[in-house]
């Protein structure tokens, strides 16, 4: 089979597309024919070697946590899948990915994909719905009725942020590009902040403050002083990026976001889409083989939205 893989850490173009055998699945595992798989920035990270203390792979390495295809193969033990069955999951940080025609992957993580959506843009679901679900539900404890700053709104998990926190009765703020506005509206923000008027400055806004800010982009030290003083008196900063301080008080709460695999809340992600409540916006659909390029294009700031790449 095809993959996109890279033989040692390095810039882009250590990523090659080569021919490998076929992984056959062991006890626990499904083999997974891939439809798509996605770029995302932590892809980015874990081939230059800056998370090699947290997330060590072993050489040759193929990328894409990101998954959505058809069940092919099952291993030992494995129940309540059939070959055909199409699906979707993030995969292991550390294992072997989905830039490749087929990837293993454990049965544990596997949820149905949805029905409403063609199976190649179901790919850009899992990584960004679980980020966004697990930073607003279980981090900043998000209820109806609370006020939400998405500092990045116009992103994948920016969107998928926006629309999930909408659904759940708040307010919500997003800082976003013009190009992003009316998609944003869409999915119901109610406000929404020229990220050029703070491209290098902090986050202003008139009005109260908010319960919740959610940041999803690198910030400067200033800018993300910025978004501390945005946060009400006992609410929560939450960031997926540059790390927020530990103690700045006034009650404030603060996390940095690591997301990891669920397949239940991925699950009750797809049956929002499927009932219309939840939009995967997908920027771009790119071949497998210009993996390197969509990296390259990345690291330089020129990738907008979210890429989903197919194998074919």
């Amino acid at each position: 089979m095809k993959v996109v893989r890279y033989h040692g850490y390095g810039d882009s173009d250590v990523l090659i597309r080569e021919e490998t055998g076929r992984p056959r699945p062991g006890a626990g595992q499904v083999s997974v024919k891939v439809a798509a798989t996605s770029f995302n920035p932590v892809d980015v990270a874990i081939r230059a070697g800056y998370l090699q203390g947290v997330f060590p792979v072993a050489f040759p390495h193929v990328p894409g946590i990101d998954v959505a295809g058809t069940v092919a193969g099952l291993g030992d033990g494995v129940e309540g899948w059939s070959v055909g069955d199409p699906v979707v999951a993030f995969l292991p940080m550390n294992a072997d990915g989905a830039a490749a025609e087929y990837v293993l992957a454990p049965a544990e993580a596997l949820a149905a994909a949805p029905r409403t959506i063609d199976l190649v843009d179901a790919a850009a679901l899992p990584v960004g719905g679980l980020t966004a679900w697990q930073s607003l539900f279980e981090l900043a404890e998000l209820k109806p009725g609370q006020s939400v700053l998405v500092n990045g709104g116009g992103g994948a998990v920016g969107g998928f942020a926006v629309q999930l926190a909408s659904r759940a009765g708040a307010v919500v703020t997003a800082t976003a590009s013009a190009r992003s506005a009316d998609r944003l509206r869409g999915y119901g923000v109610d406000r929404i902040i020229d990220h050029l008027d703070h491209a290098s400055s902090p986050v202003t806004a008139d009005g109260r403050p908010f319960d919740v800010v959610l940041n999803l982009v690198t910030t400067t030290p200033e800018q993300t002083a910025g978004l501390v003083g945005l946060v009400s008196d006992g609410g929560a900063l939450i960031s997926t990026t540059t790390p927020p301080p530990e103690a700045p008080g006034r009650g404030v709460r603060t996390a940095r976001v690591f997301v990891r695999s669920d397949a239940a809340q991925l699950g009750e992600l797809v049956a929002r889409v499927d009932r219309g409540e939840l939009r995967a916006h997908v920027a771009d659909r790119r071949p497998l083989a210009e993996l390197a390029a969509v990296h390259a294009e990345a690291e330089a700031g020129r990738l907008r939205g979210k890429t989903v790449l197919t194998p074919a």
